[in-house]
């Protein structure tokens, strides 16, 4: 696997037995949101206005547009793209990163940033609930919307961090504002980085042991993707990266072992079908370190 640059052979951090308490009391975007001032009036008026920034009512409330204009100021966000995904709860828009968001990235230019919205209004966050029941960080939420999306973000961008420390290529988190999270663009001017499922895999043994690994390591670190397929696996510079980690789980939610089995299952049937010899209970033992 490193013969073809696929994989970090850096040591990874231990993770520790607990996560961090995810605050979801006001924000200091939310007090922006209230006691919006003239400037940041004219800041809303001109990024609705914008043509290349097509937004939507369901996606952009008062406090979406305070979170933007706070990652704004604090030198994260310099100007907005156009949308690269869009789901049932969250959009991703394209940006040119601020300062602060170059400096993290460790980018001598300006480069670009994905910017993540989650929808306070979705309808409907009932898949959200399998994930959320039973993990202790999200204790004593009830129903609040609000309170589950800011919770559900904070969580990805804990999540993103998780898998950075643990040695996954994920995409590098850098800010997060209420319902709103900027990471790393992983992806060229042309375009959003191809899935696993969009691209003819060259070197399927090879690709299959670099996912094996990085899910390995996640769950080292104490965390089960929940989610894994070819279609959250992207291929770019040369490496395989790790996409969509907001519903992924600490090994203490009650049933990680069964998200864990059907992430093996997704990944073992993608690589059967690029002609491997591979099964999801042969993965689950390689990734458990079960025999």
């Amino acid at each position: 696997m490193t013969e073809y640059g696929l994989l970090d052979t850096d040591e990874a951090d231990a993770p520790g037995d607990e996560f961090e308490e995810i605050d979801v009391s006001d924000t200091e975007a939310d007090r922006i949101a209230r006691q919006r001032d003239r400037e940041f009036s004219e800041f809303r008026e001109r990024i609705t206005d914008a043509d290349q920034f097509k937004l939507e009512e369901s996606v952009f409330d008062e406090a979406t547009y305070g979170a933007l204009y706070k990652l704004v100021q604090d030198g994260y966000i310099e100007a907005f793209g156009g949308p690269l995904s869009t789901g049932k709860e969250a959009n991703v828009y394209e940006a040119l990163a601020g300062p602060t968001a170059s400096e993290a990235l460790g980018a001598g230019s300006r480069p670009e940033v994905a910017v993540k919205v989650y929808r306070i209004n979705a309808s409907d966050f009932r898949e959200m609930g399998e994930y959320l029941e039973g993990d202790p960080r999200f204790e004593g939420l009830g129903h609040d919307k609000k309170a589950i999306v800011t919770a559900w973000v904070r969580k990805e961008f804990a999540n993103l961090e998780r898998a950075v420390e643990a040695g996954v290529r994920v995409p590098t988190p850098i800010a997060v504002e209420r319902n709103v999270l900027v990471m790393e663009y992983i992806g060229t001017a042309d375009g959003r980085a191809k899935r696993l499922s969009e691209v003819e895999v060259e070197n399927p043994q090879t690709a299959y042991e670099v996912v094996r690994e990085y899910m390995r390591r996640l769950y080292a670190a104490g965390l089960v993707h929940g989610d894994l397929s070819e279609y959250n696996v992207v291929f770019h510079a040369g490496q395989l990266v790790v996409i969509d980690l907001g519903q992924a789980m600490t090994v203490h939610h009650p049933n990680h072992e069964e998200f864990l089995e059907r992430d093996c299952e997704n990944v073992a049937a993608f690589f059967s079908r690029q002609g491997l010899d591979v099964d999801g209970e042969g993965l689950y033992a390689a990734v458990t370190g079960g025999e």
